[in-house]
């Protein structure tokens, strides 16, 4: 190529991008001229590359682009002031210099020079004022935006009338203060009451009806208007209109709690409104604590899960035999090898050969259960991920009743080596979303270093090299247990390597798959 050296074709094939291919269309910038180019001469084609993993020959699979922006996504991060943004256009890389704004450091040191001596003259005054302007704050909050709004209007009306001499707007003026005025007067009043808010009982299954009661007494001298109550219930609230109590005189209410959903429903509390029927002016009065029912998820009843693997003296007697132990449990011909102590001479002696005594194995078992929560391993999120919990609930209340030590991990809470309804409670307050398994695992593994039975509730989704290498955080000993619920696959258990791996579609098919001795 004439009139060129190589320095300049070095640069400009550096200059030049090889990995973004100049747009189809015209370009959207003004016109330049350029001096013509002069034609190059054919190259010969290439051979296809081979693949460095040995694979197929021919072009490569383009991979789709993956979205930066957009609905649901973060936006990319934008360059911080003074930074350089380094842009493509028409095949070649330009540098933009973004100017840094800075603030004055005097004006930032002086306006916190100005808070602080502010804030510390104005408190002194505000602490001896307090008891003149804290009632017509008091007050003022008793005012809803509706009360605001016209009181806002009635100002409004009173400048205007005063300013262009308009009595219409003078009479707006009027009616809008005296009624924002007559309603916190009707607001202005002290009711001696007494209000309780039971809910009987306090822990409840998935579905089990649940109610309680409020009662309400008069405990002043004189009789009480008609008032309204209102009680939070979980995301709604019961409103009663109470009616007119006289002295001493005593009102209940009934209210049904829902319990379609696992979880801890608030109750309370219990706050009497005093007010306006318009709803301008709205003054509450708390009377009673919050209270919590307990939602615990469903559970299916289980047989016995075995004694676990820990031998132990004060442990539980299986039905495996030992040569020693202390569960006495029959006599058997002689062996070579047994251990001539076990031989019991006067059985020996009376049946002419030697008998030994065999024994009944003791063991303790520790049972680890760790729930999965996360709502993208589960085909169907809600409900199988409320099966996953209700299942780990199963195992953990028979594990309980067997009087078996228990450990319970899911998302967050924790209940290890305590009662059945103190473990449900965890339970129940657990929240479904993304976690770290192999963090979850890890401590469960720490709370229960001599756990037997370590069983993993999870989804469909979640890979097995996943699952095998949190349960690794175990002991070898312990007994490792993967349980999956998938509605697409039939029940059944299956061992892969050292993991047993139990798949169930319904909280009944988990006596099907423990009928079999999984955990034993």
């Amino acid at each position: 190529m004439s009139g060129t050296t190589g320095a300049e074709e070095a640069e400009a094939t550096v200059r030049r991008s090889d990995l973004t291919p100049p747009p189809a269309g015209p370009s959207r910038s003004a016109p330049t001229t350029e001096p013509p180019k002069q034609p190059k001469a054919p190259k010969a084609p290439k051979a296809p590359r081979a693949s460095r993993r040995g694979g197929r020959k021919g072009p490569r699979i383009a991979l789709p682009t993956l979205r930066t922006t957009g609905p649901g996504r973060p936006r990319a991060a934008e360059p911080a002031s003074g930074a350089r943004v380094r842009r493509r256009v028409d095949g070649e890389t330009r540098t933009i210099t973004l100017p840094r704004v800075q603030v004055p450091s005097a004006l930032t040191d002086t306006g916190a020079r100005i808070l602080v001596l502010t804030g510390s003259r104005i408190r002194p005054i505000a602490d001896q004022t307090r008891p003149v302007w804290h009632p017509v704050m008091q007050v003022l909050r008793w005012v809803s935006p509706l009360g605001w709004t016209v009181l806002v209007v009635g100002l409004v009306a009173w400048w205007l009338s005063a300013r262009y001499t308009w009595v219409e707007l003078a009479m707006v003026a009027t009616g809008c203060l005296v009624l924002v005025l007559a309603c916190v007067l009707l607001a202005i009043g002290r009711s001696k009451l007494l209000i309780r808010a039971e809910v009987e009982p306090t822990r409840v299954t998935v579905g089990d009806p649940a109610t309680g009661r409020v009662t309400v007494r008069n405990t002043g001298r004189r009789g009480m208007l008609p008032l309204l109550l209102e009680l939070p219930i979980g995301r709604t609230a019961a409103r009663f209109t109470l009616p007119a109590l006289g002295a001493g005189r005593t009102h209940e209410e009934l209210f049904v709690v829902p319990t379609a959903q696992r979880g801890v429903v608030p109750v309370g509390p219990a706050t009497t409104v005093h007010g306006d029927p318009l709803g301008l002016v709205r003054r509450t009065v708390a009377w009673t604590e919050r209270t919590e029912l307990v939602v615990h998820p469903r559970t299916v009843g289980l047989e016995s899960l075995g004694a676990g693997l820990l031998r132990d003296l004060e442990g539980q007697v299986t039905p495996d035999l030992s040569m020693s132990d202390l569960a006495f449990h029959a006599l058997r011909e002689y062996q070579p090898g047994d251990d001539r102590r076990y031989v019991h001479w006067r059985s020996s002696a009376k049946h002419g050969r030697l008998l030994v005594r065999q024994f009944l194995d003791t063991r303790r078992s520790h049972l680890a259960v760790i729930v999965d929560t996360d709502p993208d391993v589960y085909a169907a999120v809600d409900e199988d991920v409320e099966l996953a919990i209700s299942c780990a609930a199963s195992l953990a209340l028979r594990s309980i009743l067997d009087e078996q030590d228990t450990t319970v991990v899911c998302h967050g809470q924790t209940a290890s080596r305590t009662t059945g309804p103190l473990t449900l409670d965890a339970l129940a307050r657990a929240a479904v979303g993304r976690l770290d398994l192999y963090a979850s695992v890890g401590e469960a593994a720490a709370l229960a270093p001599d756990a037997s039975i370590a069983v993993l509730v999870t989804g469909v989704e979640r890979p097995f090299i996943q699952v095998q290498r949190t349960l690794d955080q175990f002991e070898p000993e312990v007994v490792r247990v993967a349980l999956v619920v998938d509605p697409d696959v039939p029940v059944g258990v299956r061992r892969l390597g050292s993991i047993v791996i139990l798949h169930v579609r319904e909280l009944s098919d988990l006596r099907r798959v423990l009928f079999s001795g999984a955990l034993a």
